[in-house]
């Protein structure tokens, strides 16, 4: 039986990565045919509009032209391709692009267990981004037919990335990819390229789809979709479409996946490392307790009660360490709601009015283990917990002295009695967009103009279960006479507080009086005027000169408010501060194209095309970016490419004004005695000098109280902007002997500098302890009591880092014309990652970090050197048929692991019944065929599993049924044999 399904995985996997198919996934790079027929209905150079002979506004450029001279690497996605996939969104989608390097998605639960990152956009929960060329969303700007989207917000901080979990999936007709540097086009985030998201404008009738999916064989993970829209079928001068969808994801716990039951991969118990030094028994060091040797735990839970030293005995490792793992989500629960319209008008024969609006409800939720909180210096965990004594009147104080830092290191307890931590949120987002257009006729050629008018707004609200005020805390654990009977600083009656018992010896009185129910928020606001003109000015040997001007107008405005008392720094989890502020921006642009020459030998093609754009804002300041380009066509079967592009992104709200924060990273520090750090205190000279001159134990006796470690991190209102350069070559060879073929490699390459990033906090503690620099050194805090603990790092956000980044895309497709035995797809899209370097400055030198092949593991993010995918598509009459390969090449881990490459199967079922005249359409699909198990990540953030490049565990089934309801004609079949001779 295994020789079968070894054959069969062998078959498939040849099958899939030799072909692609018209598939989303499989980036189609030639447009739909709506686009390339000019179907697509008149409008602003905001969306696609056609004009004369066929000539429509693509992503990436404002003047009109034929779609199929494209002369930028684009990549095409239309609502089957998103069906052929069988996901629930269409960021999963877009995140299976060779391209794309991630981002966030609904198998992040960060809430609780992380804090909130660097980057200054927060935790981020349950929002879905999209991240290409592995430079962040921040550097990937997201469109909605051309014009911006209000950005996201998830009641953890002001994010610089659209949330595309708030653009239903029901009014989107197509996604445009381009792969370039545009910020020349479109201003500010265009680094990496563009993600232009194009709206449904015109339709015949109802279309519905329902699908059920989930993965059945482990019964969880269940997600139902719901899509609906009606068009009036744009007959007369009025074109109307509106619709909803409906989506409902179930979560997947960490305890059903054997990859995530533990902190170490596939691990069977914390004896293999990883588990958590916050016990339910509590976890206690200091001289108080060198009875047992000065760490110590509970030999039993006491209650009721009192604990004496006899029932304390010495901390036994990793056999008394606490397993937080099961307790997480692999797949977060995720709820969402979505509405739509579109509205357009033909006011005058040359003049439109167009409407459209959206509003998305999107409910999601997070869970993390019980609290793990504690005091004393050597805790880390927040300055007021570091400094809480237990007054020796505390009742439940065996010691009959005050514990203090001269007596106490810490005492690390998990919060299992208030049970997990629970975080729920909702966004509610509403955005629309008012546009005039029209055309008119000038120099002998015609011209087209467009006014439009933005507004988005999304608000989110947080509520997170089984925090602790820790300045409850502090009251309930000191003088007796200063808590019994006596009110809390937010209310309540202190009770003192039990911290020596044990798991269940903290009363629900207790409870009551220390613990409070968190309630955070966020929102975001986006104004956007935009004007444009753009037609032709002159008729060049190629064609006409063509010419877009346009200005624009916008500001953004962002907030964060945690909870009052979260604000005033007595949370025992994740401590944030308000956040809040706005920037506007003054832009003008222009863009030329000129097709100097064409139809001469050895010149079928030649123009040449460029852009400038002029911005100012208030924080930021002014600049200019260019971009230019030649797009070449020898012979008609072949079609060569270059351009150079300059990029600019202005910080965003939550870089520039964000407050102090913590996010718990996972270090291994290189002076404790059990280190997996490639140099430390065990194996290296220099290194045990360094970490004795820091206070750490000559003796070798300090051991890393706890994996992850405090990085303090916050904004920087003297950022500056970022710039970058581009270049991309290429070329597409289409050959007449066989039509329907294509091969298309590109190269790119990106530098960034001045680039906004806070220096890992592992390389911050490998400078000062392996390199001795004193820079880093002096973000480093150990505790002051002499045990040697690692308490905290500092990360503040600055413009330190420049990235080069350069690698291949290699396309292949072939679509055949239709036969008696049906129609095929076969395509191959590949990324090949050549280099990635992180260039940071800033500790008296220049650092460079190479992240090709490797995974960077917290925050998770791996740089595979070649990411592919490819389709097999076959369609007969009622029948059609999908099969998929995807394919992630081998990553190398900070501590030597290697992620094996892994290659996933998936396949799809499709057939339009002879019943309702083929209006009705069914489709099964299992994704993840043959169960291929993603590989173990040591430094991973979660789950041991990195989010951005693997399927969750398990087959992943899914059954659809759509219908099409036409005002006046039956669907036809999509692909008719043609009739017999």
């Amino acid at each position: 039986m295994k020789r079968i399904e070894a054959a069969l995985r062998a078959g498939v996997a040849f099958a899939a990565l030799a072909t692609v198919a018209s598939g989303a996934a499989a980036q189609s790079t030639l447009p739909p045919p709506d686009v390339v027929t000019g179907e697509a209905p008149p409008a602003s150079p905001a969306t696609s509009a056609q004009g004369p002979g066929n000539d429509i506004v693509v992503t990436g450029s404002r003047i009109r032209r034929n779609p199929l001279d494209l002369d930028a690497p684009r990549v095409f996605i239309d609502q089957q391709d998103i069906q052929k996939t069988g996901l629930n969104s269409v960021n999963d989608v877009l995140q299976r692009l060779p391209s794309s390097g991630g981002g966030l998605n609904s198998k992040f639960n960060n809430s609780g267990n992380l804090g909130n990152p660097p980057s200054g956009a927060g935790v981020g929960a349950g929002a879905a981004e999209i991240d290409l060329r592995y430079l962040g969303s921040q550097r990937t700007l997201v469109l909605v037919n051309g014009l911006r989207f209000v950005n996201g917000a998830s009641a953890s901080g002001v994010p610089g990335s659209v949330d595309l979990n708030a653009i239903p999936e029901s009014m989107i007709e197509r996604v445009e990819v381009l792969q370039d540097g545009a910020s020349a086009i479109y201003g500010s985030d265009a680094i990496a390229g563009v993600v232009n998201l194009i709206t449904k404008q015109e339709q015949d009738g109802f279309a519905a789809s329902a699908q059920l999916s989930g993965y059945w064989q482990e019964g969880d993970g269940f997600t139902q979709n719901y899509q609906l829209s009606w068009g009036n079928g744009g007959n007369g001068r009025l074109k109307l479409v509106v619709g909803g969808n409906y989506v409902k994801q179930n979560g997947v716990s960490a305890d059903d996946r054997a990859i995530s039951r533990f902190p170490n991969p596939y691990g069977t118990s914390c004896l293999e490392g990883g588990c958590s030094s916050f016990l339910p028994n509590g976890r206690y060091a200091g001289s108080v307790f060198d009875f047992v040797g000065g760490d110590a735990t509970l030999k039993a839970p006491v209650i009721p009660g009192p604990t004496t030293l006899a029932d304390f005995r010495a901390f036994g490792g990793n056999a008394d360490r606490f397993n937080f793992a099961p307790f997480n989500y692999f797949q977060i629960p995720l709820e969402r709601y979505g509405a739509f319209a579109n509205l357009k008008y033909e006011l005058a024969d040359n003049i439109n009015f167009t409407l459209r609006g959206l509003w998305n409800e999107r409910k999601s939720k997070n869970q993390a283990a019980p609290l793990p909180f504690g005091i004393g210096p050597d805790a880390g965990i927040t300055p007021v917990l570091d400094a809480t004594t237990i007054d020796a009147t505390n009742p439940f104080n065996p010691f009959g002295v005050t514990l203090d830092f001269t007596n106490l290191g810490f005492i690390l307890r998990r919060f299992v009695e208030g049970g997990p931590r629970q975080f729920s949120q909702k966004v509610d987002t509403a955005y629309g967009v008012a546009t005039l257009d029209g055309n008119f006729s000038f120099l002998n050629h015609d011209w087209y103009w467009d006014v439009n008018g933005v507004y988005g707004h999304n608000t989110a609200k947080q509520t997170m279960h089984g925090n602790i005020n820790s300045s409850h805390l502090r009251q309930a654990l000191g003088p007796v006479d200063e808590c019994v009977g006596q009110p809390g600083q937010f209310g309540g009656t202190c009770t003192p507080f039990n911290f020596f018992g044990g798991a269940g010896s903290i009363t629900p009185e207790m409870m009551d009086f220390v613990t409070f129910v968190q309630h955070d928020r966020s929102e975001q606001s986006l104004w956007d005027f935009t004007g444009n003109v753009s037609g032709a000015i002159a008729e060049l040997p190629g064609g006409p000169l063509g010419l877009a001007v346009g200005v624009e107008y916008r500001r953004l405005g962002g907030r964060f408010d945690p909870d009052p008392i979260v604000a005033a720094g007595f949370s025992s989890d994740i401590p944030a501060g308000p956040t809040r502020g706005h920037y506007s921006v003054k832009e003008a642009y222009a863009e030329l194209n000129a097709p100097l020459i064409k139809d001469v030998p050895f010149v079928n093609l030649l123009e040449l095309n460029g852009a400038a754009r002029i911005s100012d804002y208030t924080t930021s300041g002014s600049t200019t970016t260019f971009k230019g380009g030649v797009n070449w066509k020898p012979v008609h079967d072949l079609r060569l490419r270059g351009s150079f592009a300059e990029g600019f992104r202005a910080p965003s709200i939550g870089e520039l004004f964000g407050t102090l924060s913590r996010f718990d990273q996972t270090i291994s520090d290189p002076c404790s005695n059990d280190s997996t750090a490639p140099r430390n205190f065990q194996n290296d000279a220099a290194v045990k000098t360094s970490c004795i001159a820091m206070g750490v134990p000559a003796n070798g006796s300090y051991q890393q109280a706890n994996p992850q470690i405090s990085v303090i991190v916050s904004g920087n209102e003297a950022l500056k902007a970022e710039t970058s350069k581009s270049w991309i070559f290429g070329g597409v060879y289409s050959p007449s002997f066989l039509p329907g073929f294509s091969i298309e490699a590109n190269h790119y390459d990106i530098k960034i500098k001045s680039a906004i990033q806070a220096v890992d906090a592992s390389i911050t503690l490998n400078n000062c302890v392996v390199n001795n620099d004193p820079a880093a050194c002096a973000l480093v805090s150990r505790s002051f009591t002499g045990s040697g603990q690692l308490t905290q790092i500092k990360g503040t956000l600055g413009n330190i880092a420049g990235i080069n980044t350069k690698g291949i895309d290699l396309n292949l497709a072939y679509r055949s014309p239709m036969t008696r035995a049906g129609r095929f797809g076969l395509t191959w899209n590949n990324t090949f990652l050549k280099n990635y370097d992180l260039i940071l400055s800033g500790f008296g030198g220049t650092q460079i970090v190479s992240r090709e092949g490797t995974e960077q593991g917290s925050p998770s993010q791996g740089f595979p050197k070649w990411k592919s995918i490819g389709i097999l598509d076959w369609d007969l009459a009622t029948f059609g048929a999908s099969l998929t390969g995807r394919y992630v090449s081998r990553l190398r881990e900070s501590d030597g692991n290697t992620l094996d490459s892994r290659f996933y199967t998936d396949v799809q079922l499709r057939w339009m019944p002879m019943i309702m005249e083929h209006q009705l359409g069914l489709a099964f699909g299992v994704n993840n065929l043959f169960n291929t198990k993603a590989p173990g990540c040591n430094t991973c953030d979660l789950n041991n599993f990195d989010p951005t490049m693997y399927d969750i565990p398990g087959r992943y089934f899914y059954a659809r049924a759509s219908v099409k309801l036409g005002a006046s004609h039956a669907a036809p079949l999509p692909y008719a044999p043609p009739p017999p001779p």
